[in-house]
Parts: C-alpha cells; structure tokens; sequence
C-alpha cells in the first residue's frame, strides 16, 4: 500500500501587515467590534510586484528547503487558489517556471477556502495511483484584490498569504492507522448555496475581475454543521476517536466558528491551531499558513495524528487526517 506523506512545509506572506486599527480609517468598524465577532486583530496585504505567483514560488522555495529537496525531485505542482495572476495559464505553471521547473506538469485547483483540501486530496490519488513520486501542494492567495473596500462586512476579514507542502509516495509500514502520512480525505459540495458567498464578476459573465459578496450570517449557519459532518466522516472511516487526535487544524475564517466547531465535535481546546488572529481569513492559503505555524514553533510532531478542515464558497467542504 501506498501513503502520501508530507516531507516539507513552507510559508510566505506579504511585507505589509494591517491592524485592525488601520481599518477604522477606511470603514466604520473598530478594533474591538472585529476581535469579537471574528478574533481577527490583524491581517497581511499584498502590496505592488506582490503577488499570488510571488507569494505561492517564496512559499514552495521554503517548502523545499525545509525537505531537503530541489525542483528536480518534484514531478508535479498543484495550486489551490480563487485569485490567480491570469484567468489562464493556470498560475501553477507560472510557479512552475519561477521555479526553474520545466519537466513534469502544474495545474490550479479552484475550490475557494476548501481549495488546499481539494489539492491535498488531488495529490494523495495522484501518488497512489503512481503518476507521481512527489508533489508540491500550494494554496496562494491575494484576497485583498478583490475585496470591496467599503463593504465593512467583508473587507475586515480577509488577508493575503501562501503555504506549502510536499507531498511524497512511501511504502505502509502496517497497513493501518499508525502508518504515516494521510489516512482519509472526505470532499463535499452543494451549488445551492452559491450565492451566499461569491464575486460578483467573471469573463463569462460581466468581462470583470468582481469583488466579494458575502451573507455572512447564513456561511454562519451552515459553517459548523458541514464542517463537523466531514470531519466525523474521517472519524469513522478510520475507527478514530476525537480523543485520539493530537491537533486540529481549521480553515482560519472566524473564531467562532472554529470554537463552535471543536466543541461540537468534542475536540479539546488545547488540541486547537488558532492563527486567525495573526493572518485573517486566506482562502486556500489559510490551513496550510496555520499548519506552518504550528509544525515550526514545534506543536506538530512525528506521529502526530492531525485532522485538516475547511469550507469555502460554492460550498465546497472537506476534511483530512494525517499520521505527521
């Protein structure tokens, strides 16, 4: 049996950092108003040659560095992102090609803030099926672009950022649970609730890039519910308890969302990656940018069991567990 591990993590975000305080300039809101209703008390913005090529290239380099490795041991680049640089190329060639890269293949992977769990799970049967030896799994994104600055309810949310991981094919030592590397992954979507969280632009539609629009109470209402489902799913699927996890590791989107969700599941807070605070809401760049934080202050460790969650618009909803 074949596993998909990670070997390599690495991160990158924007030069500027933006406080909350800096956004009582631009709408009516407050510091307070947004550390209560999302935890958020600040975010990273791209500023000019940033980009979510740029970010996405420092990110795989760290990645790299961080395994050991070169371009030359990957057969395969998947980015997860919903802002890429060019509505074509994919912007995973283009990382590619930064990178020096010109042998295998790259593509993008569009499932908003479930993205890298889509991509994640892409590379997974991309390695057990033999195709690749090791993929490199980005999730980059430059929300800031396409944010309405003066829609209070949006704008305060969002940042900018990228992650990576290398994912490699090893041999099962058992056959089991205590095997490294992923275990299960579960994906969902429903087009019913496409306009609850959006942009209102496209070039098949109004020939422009759009911004954001969100009904924020109703991703809230559906937000746990859908998280939680997926994630029990990856519980049964393997025979593992919520007790048995070492730490869960949530898309960054709204504190609240992730307390509600842990708790619902019985996850202890204790077991929780929290780095909403310090980065907003990314997108796709969110559970990876959280999953660095973590393994490099040195929380996630070999053997760890780790359980990867996220929603994003569509919705689209997924979850995975890994043997780190």
């Amino acid at each position: 049996m074949i596993r998909s591990a990670i070997c390599g993590i690495g991160s990158a975000l924007p030069k500027k950092k933006m406080l909350n305080s800096e956004l009582e300039g631009i709408v009516e809101t407050s510091d307070a108003w947004i550390v209560q209703r999302t935890g958020i008390r600040q975010r990273y913005i791209a500023g000019e040659g940033e980009t979510t090529v740029s970010l996405g290239t420092a990110a795989a380099k760290a990645a790299l560095d961080n395994a050991g490795l070169t371009v030359a041991d990957i057969d395969c680049i998947i980015l997860a992102t919903a802002t890429p640089n060019h509505t074509f190329p994919a912007s995973a060639v283009e990382i590619q090609n930064a990178l020096g890269m010109s042998h295998g293949f790259a593509f993008d992977v569009q499932a908003v803030c479930s993205g890298f769990i889509f991509a994640l799970t892409t590379a997974d049967l991309y390695l057990k099926g033999g195709m690749a030896k090791r993929i490199l799994v980005i999730g980059a994104e430059t929300f800031s672009r396409i944010l309405d600055w003066n829609d209070r309810s949006t704008c305060v949310l969002f940042g900018d950022g990228a992650g990576a991981v290398i994912l490699e094919a090893i041999e099962s030592a058992n056959g089991d649970n205590s095997d490294r590397g992923i275990l299960v992954c579960k994906q969902r979507s429903d087009g019913a609730f496409v306009d609850k969280l959006y942009v209102d632009g496209g070039p098949s539609t109004t020939q422009t890039t759009g911004h954001l629009r969100m009904e924020g109470r109703e991703v809230f209402k559906h937000a746990v519910g859908m998280i939680t489902d997926v994630v029990d799913d990856c519980f049964s699927a393997t025979g593992i308890s919520p007790s048995e996890l070492d730490w869960f590791v949530p898309h960054q989107a709204n504190k609240r969302i992730i307390d509600a969700s842990a708790k619902k599941l019985g996850i202890a807070d204790e077991k929780v990656v929290i780095t909403v605070d310090q980065h907003g809401n990314t997108s796709a760049a969110s559970v990876p940018l959280a999953l660095a934080v973590a393994v490099n202050d040195g929380r996630i460790k070999k053997g760890d069991l780790v359980m990867l969650e996220a929603m994003g618009g569509g919705f689209t909803w997924g979850a995975i567990l890994i043997r780190w």
